[in-house]
């Protein structure tokens, strides 16, 4: 099995910590050297370990946030 390889290429912000201090985390990552996705993930504290998670494209993080907004009731 190959490694996987990423970069973290922007950290925009922690969603959420639990109390082993794993972080739910929301990213600009690089996956095996790919163009960057928005990534929503848990990671250990000095990420050197992941959970599994979700990326999108910029068109998806867009619809993402439009549908959110909406369910919210922000607009």
């Amino acid at each position: 099995m190959s490694d996987i390889k990423f970069e973290i290429k922007e950290k925009i912000g922690i969603l959420a910590e639990n109390a082993k201090g794993w972080t739910k985390e929301i990213n600009l990552v690089s996956w095996n050297n790919g163009a960057a996705k928005y990534d929503i993930r848990d990671w250990a504290p000095e990420h050197e370990k992941m959970g599994r998670g979700i990326t999108l494209t910029e068109q998806e993080a867009k619809e993402l946030y439009v549908l959110l907004g909406k369910s919210l009731g922000l607009k």
